[in-house]
């Protein structure tokens, strides 16, 4: 009986053939599941806060573990099937054929990471920010690249056709593409501007249409900028290029501007005072630049004050420091001012009554 019933065919192929091709198949597929599980167990084990280029090569192939076995046992049940028809073998190879290319397509794709690992290692040991910027960018164009090559050889497969018709076909295809995607396009030559021009780089705090914050990244369309208040900002890199950016990053000093009231009815001689206090207290002051000493000026007649101008410049540009600097000089000018007896002015108003009676 069981001779009998394995005589039998399917599309010209005997069933048992059929049978231990689907068996292959199952095979292979449970033989990749396995791979997949033992390579991420040796992932997990392995983990640590620096990544070792064995853990990215073994997380980079566990993805595709289970789609390479695949292909792998349909091409060996393939082989068990024997003599078949000429229909039959077409459809069978053009299949085999498809899933090969992108077996190795999907593989060489996962493994632009180790390249990524690589050039990032690279990018940390230099203190140029620039590379930082390269590095997800070359990761993005392997992986275009890998897609692209895959496609082309499907279509090839599929039309039959020699790689140059598919080529010129692409071309007129891509021209309508490019007439229909003419803001990503820009966005992509905005990426590259922006690499070239250098009008910032990974981690400078830049001020752009409002948005203030340290750049997270910058990619082939946008780049993100984490704002002050926690938010991420995604700006197209068309717009960044056509607008005005503000690098406070690259500012090589912090420029304080503070007025500093007094009441009109202060003395002359306290007035002077008071500016040869606020400059005693900035004089060889935490982060000057001899190049840049404190100005302390008795500047206006406010309506309501006498103003006294002060400037002063802080080196180097770390914000937090210059923000503890700035409240001891705040500290001392009032604690010297109290002990002088002079006093701040505020806004005031003098109205005067007229008897009418």
């Amino acid at each position: 009986m069981w001779r009998i019933w394995a005589k039998e065919t399917v599309v010209g192929i005997e069933v048992w053939r059929v049978l231990l091709f689907f068996g292959i198949v199952l095979v292979s597929l449970a033989v990749g599941r396995l791979a997949q599980y033992f390579m991420s167990v040796s992932v997990k084990r392995a983990r640590t806060d620096r990544k070792t280029l064995v853990v990215v090569i073994l997380e980079a192939l566990a993805r595709p573990a289970m789609f390479v076995a695949c292909t792998v046992g349909w091409r060996l049940g393939v082989t068990a099937l024997g003599d078949i028809s000429k229909g039959v073998g077409d459809v069978v190879s053009t299949i085999s054929a498809v899933l090969t290319a992108a077996a190795i397509g999907y593989t060489f794709y996962r493994l632009v990471d180790v390249v990524d690992y690589y050039l990032t290692r690279f990018a940390k040991s230099t203190e140029s920010k620039v590379d930082d910027m390269l590095v997800p960018l070359v990761g993005k164009s392997v992986r275009v690249t890998v897609l692209v090559l895959v496609i082309i050889d499907v279509i090839q497969t599929l039309s039959t056709k020699p790689v140059t018709s598919i080529l010129a076909g692409l071309g007129v295809g891509g021209l309508a593409i490019a007439l229909a995607g003419q803001d990503t396009i820009k966005n992509f030559f905005g990426s590259i501007v922006i690499v070239a021009d250098k009008p910032f780089e990974i981690g400078d705090r830049i001020v752009i249409d409002g948005h203030d914050g340290p750049v997270e990244s910058v990619g082939f369309r946008s780049t993100k900028i984490r704002t002050l208040a926690g938010h991420l900002v995604t700006v197209p890199n068309a717009e960044i290029v056509n607008k005005t950016v503000q690098n406070i990053g690259k500012r090589p000093y912090i420029k304080r501007v503070m007025n500093v009231t007094v009441t009109y009815d202060t003395a002359p001689e306290k007035m002077q005072r008071a500016v040869d206090i606020i400059s005693e207290i900035l004089v060889g002051h935490e982060g000057m630049s001899p190049d840049s000493p404190p100005r302390v000026f008795f500047s206006d007649f406010n309506d309501w004050s006498l103003n006294i101008l002060v400037i002063y410049w802080y080196y180097p540009p770390d914000y937090w420091k210059y923000m503890e600097f700035s409240a001891k000089v705040n500290m001392q000018i009032l604690e010297r001012f109290n002990e002088e007896g002079i006093e701040f002015a505020f806004p005031t108003q003098t109205i005067c009554m007229a008897d009418t009676a």
